[in-house]
């Protein structure tokens, strides 16, 4: 068994190109000069038949068309095992009310991001019967697919943004934000879309992994205030810059990773153009720029 993971979305919320936004890197890519990508999402398997599939994505119906090992092999026959969320964001969770077809899975989640989705009437579609609701503690390894092991654990984060109150911690620590560790075979992996600081224990987790997909979002802090397309910070947001002496590339850079690989980028980064400087230094620094149906084997 060897542990393998496609890259179903690489964007941010949003996607690339964002549809109300014309920056730099979507005028791009409608002109086809960039290429463009759906939102974020993993699909990933122990054995290459039985397949997870962690954040479901807005854009969850294009991305399982275009991955022909997630295809349908009979009338209702499809090896889709279960789908784990990591947080409760619109663009981790929107991509669940596409598969509500009548196709049994395991939703998997922590006990708060499941309070979340119970407490809206509108996640029923998936009917209880066929979607077996998965409540998954921190720190428990656990099966995700035949073949695959999975264990949460909390990274920095805050809560998604509709469930904002007045105040707004960016740096929780808890179940609203995970991230995950897979193992098939003696390989490990991790998965964190969403992280806003590498503190020494995350550090310590990551040392000597065989393979991380991280969280790219923004190349700087400031980068959505610079371009006119936003207040807020990418701390505020929740989310690690690339960029910078406290930024992602500079933690990753003594850890011993094998494979370092960038997801969850939002439509603003200069990474997603392959001319860009800021790509060059990215690359140069030993980390890949994922893109849609990015395949890995670490």
């Amino acid at each position: 068994m060897a542990l393998r993971a496609r890259i179903l979305g690489a964007a941010a919320g949003g996607g690339l190109p964002q549809w109300n936004c014309g920056c730099p890197n979507c005028r791009a890519a409608r002109a086809g000069r960039v290429a463009a990508q759906t939102q974020s999402s993993l699909a990933v398997t122990g054995n290459g038949r039985d397949w997870a599939v962690m954040n479901a994505s807005p854009d969850i119906r294009q991305q399982l068309t275009h991955c022909p090992p997630l295809h349908p092999t009979g009338l209702r026959d499809v090896p889709l095992r279960s789908v784990l969320v990591t947080n409760g964001d619109i663009d981790h969770v929107a991509g669940l009310l596409t598969l509500r077809e009548m196709q049994p899975f395991a939703l998997i989640a922590t006990a708060a991001i499941h309070k979340v989705l119970d407490a809206n009437p509108i996640f029923g579609a998936l009917k209880p019967g066929l979607v077996r609701r998965q409540t998954v503690a921190l720190g428990r390894p656990f099966t995700l697919a035949p073949g695959l092991t999975a264990e949460l654990f909390p990274v920095p984060g805050k809560v998604a943004l509709y469930l904002e109150g007045d105040t707004v911690e960016t740096d929780l620590v808890g179940e609203q934000t995970v991230g995950v560790r897979l193992e098939a075979g003696g390989t490990e992996a991790f998965y964190i879309p969403g992280c806003a600081a590498i503190p020494p224990d995350l550090a310590a987790r990551l040392t000597g992994a065989a393979l991380v997909f991280f969280d790219g979002t923004l190349w700087r802090d400031d980068e959505m205030i610079r371009a006119g397309l936003g207040e807020k910070t990418g701390r505020r947001m929740g989310h690690i810059s690339m960029s910078g002496p406290e930024g992602s590339i500079r933690a990753f850079a003594g850890l011993g990773v094998g494979q370092k690989v960038f997801v969850h980028m939002n439509n603003t980064n200069p990474v997603l153009d392959p001319a860009s400087p800021e790509r060059a230094e990215a690359e140069a620094a030993g980390w890949i720029v994922g893109q849609d149906g990015l395949e890995i084997v670490p």
